[in-house]
């Protein structure tokens, strides 16, 4: 009966800590794409078809709303560059956070706080993006795009806590 549980226990301390990796990871790398954004969407916006320097009237749907997005991006880069600096410090956040997140996956059961911390910020991704999208014009499938960040982080981080719960049982 012992080594079923000592074998349980590794189990589940397996999964949360792969879990919690790739959270972390995701969460770093996602920062880490707040930084080139200039780069990024002209990226995304040749990959949908709108040519460089194409205006958003010229557009519609989809490839409207990524060459308005670009066109918004490169003019405050140009006007403003220090406006850039805002999504620098969010990438900083999304790397701190992923950070957090290492004394989780080294002992999840006595980081248990950690994983609540993360299901508490997932949820309020929803009525974040809900609200704060409205008050700037983001469409509303975008908003469920970003929304939908949230719910999948939830999902890992819910099982993680549920792994740690029993790991400390």
């Amino acid at each position: 009966m012992e080594a079923d549980t000592t074998v349980r226990r590794q189990m589940l301390l397996g999964r949360a800590r792969l879990l919690l990796a790739l959270f972390a990871l995701a969460l770093i790398a996602s920062g880490l794409t707040a930084i080139p954004l200039e780069w990024e969407t002209g990226l995304l916006t040749r990959w949908a078809g709108v040519a460089d320097g194409a205006s958003p009237d010229a557009c519609s749907g989809l490839a409207w709303w990524l060459a308005t997005v670009r066109a918004g991006i490169v003019e405050t880069g140009a006007r403003h560059p220090f406006m850039a600096y805002g999504t620098d410090w969010l990438a900083f956040a999304h790397v701190v956070l992923g950070i957090l997140f290492l004394g989780a996956i080294r002992d999840p059961g006595r980081n248990v706080w950690v994983l609540t911390f993360g299901l508490i910020a997932c949820a309020l991704v929803i009525p974040w993006a809900l609200v704060f999208g409205a008050v700037r014009g983001i469409p509303f499938v975008w908003r469920l795009i970003d929304c939908s960040f949230g719910v999948f982080g939830f999902i890992p981080l819910w099982l993680c806590r549920r792994y740690a719960v029993e790991l400390t049982a």
